[in-house]
């Protein structure tokens, strides 16, 4: 008894680390898919909303001609607005294929690229265009800025211990992949194999000593 005791102890100790470990890649999965939910919808709101017609500009003619009618979208009146929204769309589905620090710089720069789309947004309502001006569409354009610009920054923060695109959490024992860090008996020990993990995450071969 004395002597399977501790073996015991070892194995609930590398089954709680596991345990952990699985909860840790699902959070981070979870998180993950917010990000690039915020950033792809918040980017295709900005770019949908910049195509659509913010001001109408009226051209007097004699009378009794009709004035001429010159509809101005954010496109024309903000030529770079889709095109930082394209990038934000396309840096959206990115996320999923990066990471670690790769990962929070392309955060980085898309938090940056939506608060740029938002404050063309912003622009969009408080400035004084001549003619019929249509205010909704820019506030569409912040709201999608914003949200793009959230979703960057979850993944300047939090995205380096994301998982990539494919990744899946497997016991390295069952798995084809990483062998398992094992003990003098033989047993899969928890804390070797966390750190295996972390060298995954890090873009490391844990295998190589």
């Amino acid at each position: 008894m004395t002597a399977a005791q501790p073996r015991g102890h070892e194995s609930g100790t590398a089954a709680a680390a596991e345990a952990e470990e699985r909860a840790r890649a699902v959070a981070g999965r979870r998180e993950l898919t917010y990000a690039v939910l915020l950033c792809v919808a918040g980017a295709g709101l900005a770019f949908w909303a910049s195509t659509r017609t913010w001001a109408v500009e009226l051209t007097a003619r004699p009378t009794p001609l009709p004035p001429v009618r010159d509809a101005r979208t954010g496109a024309g009146l903000l030529p770079w607005l889709p095109a930082l929204a394209l990038v934000g769309l396309a840096g959206g589905g990115a996320v999923l294929a990066t990471r670690g620090r790769s990962r929070r710089l392309l955060g980085a720069l898309l938090c940056g690229l939506g608060a740029a789309v938002a404050a063309g947004g912003g622009y969009g309502l408080v400035a004084g265009f001549d003619g019929e001006v249509s205010r909704h569409w820019p506030a569409l354009c912040l709201v999608g800025g914003v949200l793009a610009a959230a979703g960057g920054l979850l993944t300047a923060l939090r995205g380096r211990r994301w998982p990539a695109m494919g990744a899946r959490y497997e016991r390295p024992a069952r798995g084809g992949g990483v062998p398992a860090a094992r003990g003098e008996d033989g047993r899969v020990t928890g804390r070797r194999t966390t750190e295996a993990w972390d060298a995954l995450d890090r873009g490391e071969d844990p295998t190589v000593s």
